[in-house]
């Protein structure tokens, strides 16, 4: 349920249309708890589809817990990560290929636009110390 109000926010947002009503619904949601569920998600995604892959959605997630977010820009990084990661895809990659995974990256072009100005040089070395991390390698290689 949350996960699908998230990504209805996500693609909201995205066509220019007002969220407020589906945000309304999610006032009562225990964040902490889906922000540890969630990280365990991107992790799991992050071993299938590689470090590359997977930078975008963890400096996402380092701006959600470091960086003053209003509720729509939650909602839309929520979002966003959550239709990265899960198998719902307004373009199906088994049918399209690579059009099917440039939904997913025109989603995450679009919401670094929104947010920008909170991804800061700290963020990014969280991300790329995680990945260094999870991969087992030096953080310096994995600048990207």
């Amino acid at each position: 349920m949350i996960t699908i109000t998230l990504i209805l926010i996500f693609v909201y947002i995205l066509v220019g249309k007002d969220p407020k009503p589906l945000i309304d619904k999610l006032k009562n949601i225990d964040w902490e708890g889906f922000s540890s569920r969630l990280w365990f998600k991107i992790k799991t995604y992050a071993k299938q589809a590689g470090r590359i892959a997977a930078k975008p959605l963890l400096i996402f997630y380092y701006v959600l817990k470091e960086a003053p977010l209003t509720s729509k820009d939650k909602m839309l990084i929520y979002g966003c990560i959550l239709y990265v990661i899960t198998p719902i895809n307004l373009i199906p990659r088994r049918v399209f290929h690579l059009l099917g995974v440039m939904d997913e990256a025109t989603a995450i072009v679009l919401v670094i636009r929104k947010v920008r100005d909170k991804i800061t040089p700290e963020v990014i070395a969280k991300a790329n110390a995680t990945i260094a991390e999870w991969f087992d390698e030096p953080a310096s290689v994995n600048n990207i």
